[in-house]
């Protein structure tokens, strides 16, 4: 079965789908569909917000068209699904863009179509969720008239290194043929190869559980961090010493946001206690993850009290609002939840970020990025992202943007040597 001529749908073109599309389309005809019409215009002007895709590497993509037009779904074959999978308030699963994607091409899906998902979803999500839709939108049976196939993401927003081509993807398919089908058409632009997954169910569990590990294997130094923050002892220096064993696991505490680790171990307790299980360890780490942002400004009020700082009349400085390092992306950013917390204090809060886009994080988060420093002072600083401009920065420079002779430094990313910190005349603060 060789579908090379027969034409793909990027279904979303944000983080995941772009590079995609740009990839396949380098080598075959592809749409890349996207309900955001100024989305569109963006990037058939050879721009990406999201700084994944160079410009040069979208004009090499001869054969990608953009469009937000369905009918123009019509002319595919092959559909690829990249839509977001966020929770709700509640930390459950929020479906609402799987389904609305996946009415949309079942409205458009023919007889020997192939609906390949890459959104994070539950083990079992794209047959028990999608396929039922596919069906109901196109008339058609599964597995006789059209197939499935799940491919989990391992885009890593910001990350120039590990790209989509030298991150080995995860393939697999509703039939043994399929599955090769599906594997073959990754492999035709994924040059660190591919992992053929035995069963979509398996290949959902895969990706899942990879953020789930990292998410505890996080909540574990996070839960360090506080104990030896009460100990008088410095969590990095703690870490370091350990790491001098070989086998030592490198991680270290932080505020665990963004669209993947923060997010998709709800994916997996929520199946999880459907089945009637209920998941403790996961879920515990989870509650540490989710609790750092206020601890943080928590122990940074401490502080502030503790050097005789008027925190109802204070200004605190909060160096970025990304969820990580060098990338414009907020999405889930705990960044915004320390800010909530500072200003519940009475401080005022002002938050500066290089990478980020003020509309964005205006509507996302209601808050209004500005600048501080040598001419607009303010009582503490809390670095909360280490983009390379923070990183390049000295503790004796981040003294002069402070008024007050006893500022608080909460260096979260530790990306300055405490002892340095504390002679340029802070109190240091980091997890």
């Amino acid at each position: 079965m060789n579908n090379f001529d027969q034409k793909i749908a990027l279904i979303g073109l944000g983080y995941v789908g772009l590079p995609l599309a740009v990839e396949f389309g380098k080598i075959r005809p592809v749409i890349g569909f996207d309900i955001n019409n100024a989305r569109i215009t963006e990037l058939r002007s050879g721009k990406d917000s999201t700084m994944e895709v160079e410009h040069e590497d979208l004009l090499k993509a001869k054969y990608l068209e953009y469009s937000s037009d369905r009918i123009e779904l019509e002319k595919c074959n092959i559909f690829i699904v990249t839509v977001p999978t966020p929770i709700d308030n509640a930390n459950r699963p929020d479906l609402t863009p799987l389904i609305k994607a996946s009415q949309t091409v079942g409205k458009a899906l023919k007889k020997g179509g192939i609906v390949i998902y890459e959104s994070t979803v539950f083990p079992g999500c794209t047959e028990e969720i999608c396929v039922p839709i596919l069906e109901s939108e196109s008339g058609l049976k599964f597995n006789e008239d059209f197939y499935c196939g799940y491919s989990p993401e391992r885009i890593n927003p910001g990350d120039k290194v590990n790209s989509l081509t030298t991150i080995k993807k995860i393939t697999s398919g509703s039939t043994p043929a399929i599955a090769d089908v599906i594997d073959n058409l990754y492999k035709s632009i994924i040059k660190a190869g591919t992992w053929k997954a035995s069963s979509l169910k398996v290949a959902e569990a895969a990706k899942v559980i990879e953020n789930s590990q990292r998410d505890l294997n996080i909540a574990f130094v996070n839960e360090l961090s506080v104990i030896f923050e009460r100990l008088n002892i410095d969590t990095v220096e703690v870490l370091e010493a350990a790491g001098s064993k070989w086998n030592f696991l490198p991680f270290r505490p932080g505020m665990v946001g963004g669209h993947c680790i923060g997010v998709d171990p709800y994916y997996l307790t929520h199946k999880a206690e459907e089945v009637g299980y209920h998941p403790q360890v996961i879920l515990a780490g989870r509650r540490i993850n989710d609790d750092m942002a206020r601890y943080a400004a928590r122990s940074v009020i401490r502080l502030m009290i503790k050097n005789g700082i008027d925190v109802a009349r204070s200004t605190i400085g909060v160096m970025g609002i990304t969820f990580k390092e060098n990338c414009p992306d907020i999405r889930n950013s705990k960044v915004a939840d320390l800010v909530k917390e500072l200003e519940n204090w009475g401080a005022k809060v002002i938050v500066m970020d290089p990478w980020a886009n003020a509309a964005e994080v205006s509507h996302e988060y209601a808050i209004e990025l500005s600048e501080f420093g040598e001419s607009k002072k303010v009582d503490s600083v809390v670095v909360a992202v280490g983009h390379n401009e923070f990183r390049s920065m000295t503790p004796k420079k981040l003294f002069d943007f402070c008024k007050g002779s006893k500022p608080v430094l909460a260096d979260i990313k530790a990306l300055y040597d405490r002892h340095e910190s504390a002679e340029a005349g802070f109190t240091v603060f980091r997890f």
